[in-house]
């Protein structure tokens, strides 16, 4: 049965910003999220229960509870809600989780940030960031001075079947496309993403200085998730540029 279980209903939200962090190429979406996360002090909200999540349980260092693989954030002095995942999601289920996660986008007025990395060997030049959008949502990635894509391209895995869902239902979203690494962790294009992307759209301050210096620790502790995703990139969400003949 899909839902949301809401944890702490002592949070208030009113139209907040969603950043999802569904994992995918360089993980960016994921250390994006979870840096927020961890900068803000954000609240554990709620646990997502979506038709086509695996059903798994996590645990974590010194605690005994378990929770859900999908959790959601909540930052209510900034209005922030970040979407946690500690699993990738399979192709085939892309579309009900979408779906199930629209349904709570309606019911709270969410305006969601999607992130996806796209696929590019590290260069001299910092990565690039993109914005696309659907709705309304073009006002705000002016208002952040993101650039339009350089090229023609789509997003595929969960994200992409969020942004599909928000186009079909013409709802306000955008997403947030940054050049990572395609084989490893990639915390400079997720600190692109956070100060250039995230930060602007979303009226938020993070610190970010930190995901350079632990790029070491965070490839490390991310490294198995990135072998998931290497195994079985056809589930994460990512872009890629469309092909001449496509």
């Amino acid at each position: 049965m899909a839902r949301i279980s809401v944890l702490d209903d002592d949070v208030s939200l009113s139209e907040p910003t969603l950043v999802e962090g569904f994992p995918g190429v360089g993980l960016v979406g994921k250390i994006a999220t979870d840096h927020m996360i961890d900068e803000h002090e954000m609240v554990h909200y709620a646990n997502v229960h979506c038709d086509g999540l695996p059903r798994v349980a996590v645990y974590h260092e010194d605690d005994s509870a378990v929770t859900a693989p999908v959790r959601l954030y909540a930052d209510p002095e900034r209005d922030l809600v970040a979407l946690r995942s500690d699993v990738p999601v399979h192709p085939n289920a892309a579309t009900e989780v979408a779906n199930c996660l629209d349904s709570w986008f309606d019911e709270t007025e969410t305006f969601p940030v999607f992130l996806s990395g796209l696929g590019r060997e590290k260069g001299e030049e910092p990565p690039a960031l993109y914005g696309i959008a659907t709705g309304d949502g073009g006002d705000a990635l002016s208002r952040a001075a993101v650039d339009d894509p350089s090229e023609s391209g789509l997003v595929s895995g969960p994200t992409g079947a969020m942004i599909a869902a928000a186009l079909e239902r013409g709802r306000d979203a955008v997403g947030l496309i940054v050049e990572s690494d395609p084989k490893f962790p990639d915390p400079e294009a997720a600190r692109i993403l956070i100060r250039d992307g995230i930060d602007p759209i979303a009226g938020t301050e993070t610190p970010t200085d930190g995901l350079v210096d632990q790029a070491t620790e965070i490839r490390d502790a991310k490294q198995q998730l990135a072998e998931q995703m290497r195994q079985a990139t056809e589930e994460s969400s990512q872009a890629e540029p469309l092909k001449m003949f496509q």
